[in-house]
């Protein structure tokens, strides 16, 4: 079977990822470094704290807002993917460089459907749906306070996983950026000399 390959086919651009794909990656690369930072701060704020104001609430509306469409963007991005492929491997990698690098990608793309829909689930359970007072999100299951408890728990847990996960992928870039010199970064960033 081939595979469809979106792509700049002209010099070292040909491994590049397409347009779509780079903005897709770096509007959700924006998203989860944003939701991070936010949803230890509300949760600090909320359940170590116990200050339970319009600030929290507006964090935690935000953290809710966002997470729901980082659910629906990486399934937009992973339908993308499916569709349209990717450009070849940089082939300057080993073997064991690659399927690190497919490897990394699959468990992102997946981590960033469970996460938010962990969340989703955790706030229909809990419930808390109501999104800064203006209208709710949709609910997935009926109320029930305990179990909302023990899946926000393991959201929370996967979202640091998550970020783990991120914070390999962003250091394996720099490191073939500075001390590889090769062409992986150039892939979501083909103006890089």
């Amino acid at each position: 079977m081939t595979q469809r390959h979106d792509e700049v086919t002209t010099g070292a651009g040909r491994f590049a990822y397409s347009r779509g794909a780079r903005t897709l990656h770096w509007i959700t690369a924006a998203a989860v470094f944003v939701m991070v930072p936010l949803g230890f701060a509300m949760t600090y704020r909320g359940n170590t704290l116990d200050i339970w104001d319009g600030v929290t609430d507006a964090l935690y509306s935000t953290h809710k807002l966002i997470g729901f469409l980082v659910l629906w963007l990486s399934a937009g991005r992973l339908i993308y993917r499916l569709l349209r492929g990717a450009p070849p491997d940089e082939p300057t990698l080993e073997w064991w460089q690659k399927a690190a690098s497919h490897l990394v990608h699959w468990a992102l793309y997946g981590l960033l459907l469970i996460v938010p829909l962990l969340g989703w689930i955790g706030i229909t359970l809990f419930p808390s749906l109501t999104v800064f007072g203006l209208f709710d999100l949709p609910a997935l299951a009926a109320p029930n306070e305990e179990v909302a408890k023990r899946v926000l728990f393991v959201h929370g847990w996967v979202a640091i996983l998550l970020a783990l996960l991120v914070c390999g992928h962003i250091a394996a870039a720099l490191f073939h950026y500075f001390i590889r010199k090769d062409g992986v970064l150039r892939r979501m960033l083909p103006g890089l000399k």
